[in-house]
């Protein structure tokens, strides 16, 4: 490096939120120095562009849904064709956005790609989601809608019905990923729900081998299990629930054999780590020429909401893994996390912290 990149690298390490102006009047030297200085440290890769990145960090890279959600929860049954009477809430939710501020607040550090509208419901999910991860890498269209999922949660907090709208995320497209490459290539590991398209999963699986890059992959529904691959020998972890796993392996889970073959099957696939929920029955867990175990769920007598759980139960997993822990305490970790988010009204429990998480794995 040339002795005005090292002095300007050494500022941006101390103020990786200074601007060029800035650092033109610090430095005592033109605009256009500081641009083409920069510009330099970037062809390097030594900083990574907007908000000047250093090289140097390797944030979890989480790629998805981030959108609105609207909860009704039933005051009485639910009767079809007829009005109910509900309580309402707003919230900011989406898979990778959820696993994405849980993390956050666990103290990691977190970049979120995703894509929106130009709408006061993403400056709603900005201003919420932005204490806990970087949104810089967040794509924004003038004629789309931010995404929207609304659910109708019955009386014993069990989701009735749920009604999503999507379509924005068709643009998170391997065009859109291949602008962030640089980016990409620093992830300690990159999680990526199936709200983005096939094209795109395809792409993060070649890009992730290629990189040795480890990757995550969380189904959001069912109906988007056609998004994954035939070939999962790139995936690091999967965690799917049962039904998305009957869908996908077109089988039925009818007893514990039928759970612990599908787990099997999976790995069958290439999946080096595989993770099949099965709510209040627990999670089947197994990884590649291991050990296939039940894990059973915590008892929560008091369910306030189940909306988050299964994020908050990825993210549990994935923090642990992270740690390096054994793989008892990783299963253990996502129980927990969902576990006392059930008993929240948030989708992600506003205590949540490295801390409490201590004393929450403590007390179990």
């Amino acid at each position: 490096m040339t002795e005005n990149e090292e002095v300007i690298l050494g500022m941006i390490k101390e103020h990786p939120f200074i601007s060029q102006q800035e650092l033109a009047e610090m430095l005592g030297i033109s605009g256009s120095s500081i641009a083409a200085t920069l510009s330099g440290l970037i062809k390097k890769e030594q900083v990574l562009g907007k908000a000047f990145v250093l090289n140097e960090t390797t944030p979890i890279i989480c790629i998805g849904g981030a959108n609105v959600d609207r909860k009704f929860y039933a005051k009485h049954d639910i009767m079809s064709e007829t009005s109910n009477p509900v309580k309402s809430s707003t919230t900011v939710g989406g898979v990778a956005r959820n696993i994405a501020e849980n993390l956050g607040r666990l103290g990691e550090e977190v970049s979120l790609i995703s894509a929106s509208g130009k709408d006061s419901e993403w400056k709603e999910i900005y201003e919420l989601s932005s204490p806990f991860m970087n949104l810089e890498h967040v794509a924004q269209f003038e004629h789309s809608s931010t995404g929207s999922y609304t659910a109708v949660l019955d009386q014993n907090g069990d989701l009735s019905v749920a009604l999503a709208d999507m379509d924005v995320y068709e643009h998170i497209t391997p065009e859109l990923l291949i602008k962030n490459s640089n980016f990409l290539r620093k992830a300690k590991c990159i999680i990526v729900d199936l709200n983005c398209p096939r094209e795109t999963i395809d792409f993060l699986c070649s890009f992730t081998s290629k990189y040795h890059i480890p990757l995550i992959i969380i189904p959001v529904s069912s109906p988007k299990m056609n998004r994954l691959p035939k070939s999962l020998s790139a995936v690091t972890w999967l965690i799917v629930n049962k039904d998305e796993t009957e869908t996908f392996l077109n089988t039925k889970i009818n007893d514990d054999n039928d759970w612990e073959d599908s787990v099997k099957q999976w790995l069958s696939l290439g999946v080096k780590n595989v993770i099949v929920t099965n709510g209040i029955k627990g999670v089947m867990a197994g990884v590649e020429n291991g050990e296939i175990r039940h894990y059973p769920a915590i008892h929560t007598p008091v369910v306030a909401d189940v909306t988050g759980a299964g994020d908050s139960f990825c993210s549990g997993v994935i923090y642990s893994w992270l740690q390096k822990k054994e793989f008892d305490y990783i299963i253990k970790s996502g129980l927990v996390n969902s576990h006392k988010t059930i008993m929240s009204k948030h989708t992600v429990r506003q205590e949540l912290s490295q801390k409490q998480f201590e004393l929450d794995m403590e007390e179990f």
